[in-house]
């Protein structure tokens, strides 16, 4: 059976870091790049990161260049996203899905483009 499980959300304050992982089962991950989304309350999915099959690219939102880093591990069936000085807007669910292609597009936001979720992982930035 398919399936993406996303975990490490959590409570942290303002400037602190986060990893989020998120494990792949029933299918070659190699083969895929991978997107994350985020979704606020009363806000829509956000795209926030895509990486290619082969990590070679990435795609990130403006609002989180240089303080968001995604990577991925294929021998675990893993892809990573590393949350670096958080801020309270960055709080949201956090999702991972699995691109309809290996490569990621200019157009990586849009959720169209991806086949199956996982059921999110909570972030909380809050002092």
């Amino acid at each position: 059976q398919l399936q993406l499980v996303e975990s490490g959300g959590g409570l942290v304050q303002p400037g602190g870091s986060l990893r989020l992982s998120c494990t792949a089962s029933g299918f070659t991950l190699d083969y895929y790049a991978i997107g994350w989304f985020r979704q606020a309350p009363g806000k829509e999915r956000e795209g926030v990161s895509c990486i290619s099959s082969s990590g070679g690219r990435t795609n990130y939102a403006d609002s989180v260049k240089g303080r968001f880093t995604i990577s991925r591990d294929d021998a675990k069936s893993t892809v990573y996203l590393q949350m670096n000085s958080l801020k309270p807007e960055d709080t949201a669910v956090y999702y991972c899905a699995r691109y309809r292609w290996a490569y990621c597009s200019g157009s990586y936001y849009y959720t169209e483009h991806y086949e199956n979720w996982g059921q999110g992982t909570q972030v909380t930035v809050s002092s």
